[in-house]
């Protein structure tokens, strides 16, 4: 039985949006269930996937909290990263 954990930070995807909707929870769901049927023939109702929204605040890249990162990445000459 596959287990998923999916792990996003607490931050809407478009502007006025706090966190991750309801819908979109619901479609990273569907998505990752349906990607274990296709490839691994894992049935459906087998599959537990879970969200985990984590703070901002909690969620470090590159050495730094996220926020300075990305800071620090809007900055021309500041480095560079290809994801």
């Amino acid at each position: 039985m596959p287990f998923v954990s999916i792990q996003v930070t607490r931050e809407g995807s478009a502007p006025g949006v706090e966190a991750v909707t309801e819908q979109e929870k619901a479609r990273l769901i569907a998505g990752v269930s349906q990607v274990l049927l296709e490839v691994l023939g894992k049935p459906l109702e087998s599959t537990f996937v879970v969200i985990n929204e984590v703070p901002l605040g909690n969620w470090g890249w590159g050495g730094l909290p996220v926020a300075e990162f990305r800071a620090a990445r809007s900055v021309p000459g500041a480095g560079s990263d290809s994801s």
